[in-house]
């Protein structure tokens, strides 16, 4: 048996993706926040919540901690009550085995956003971060 020939330059190997093959990468932070994960159940008859916490963020993608392990759809919504910041929306890449899942979001966080998510985490690394009350 032979194997078939592999074609370096077949026109598929041209094809790329923005979001996957073009998007810049952004340095993922330390972070500890209390977080929610909101999706739909059986269609659009259900909405359940999970409490998670984000470990890891960027601007486009996080890595939550999550308590359980349970069955995860591949679109969610992540809402961080304390940094007011709700539905964001989330597309599962990685299901970890110590518990941890690895999302990157539909849309970029702004700078401002992240620099809310800093200031309410409980991390080592954003203890002394403050924020200007006049911008929030």
């Amino acid at each position: 048996m032979s194997a078939a020939p592999i074609n370096k330059n077949h026109f598929l190997n041209k094809e790329e993706s923005f979001m996957y093959d073009r998007e810049a990468r952004f340095k993922m932070e330390d972070t500890m926040n209390a977080a929610r994960i909101e999706y739909t159940e059986n269609g659009v008859m259900n909405m359940a919540q999970r409490r998670c916490d984000v470990i890891r963020i960027s601007m486009s993608g996080a890595v939550l901690g999550i308590l359980t392990q349970y069955n995860l759809p591949k679109q969610f919504y992540l809402d961080i009550p304390d940094a007011r910041i709700s539905k964001v929306g989330c597309l599962l890449m990685r299901t970890n085995a110590n518990n941890t899942i690895e999302v990157r979001f539909l849309s970029l966080l702004t700078k401002k956003e992240l620099d809310r998510i800093f200031i309410f985490s409980t991390h080592p690394n954003h203890r002394d971060r403050t924020m200007d009350i006049r911008s929030w």
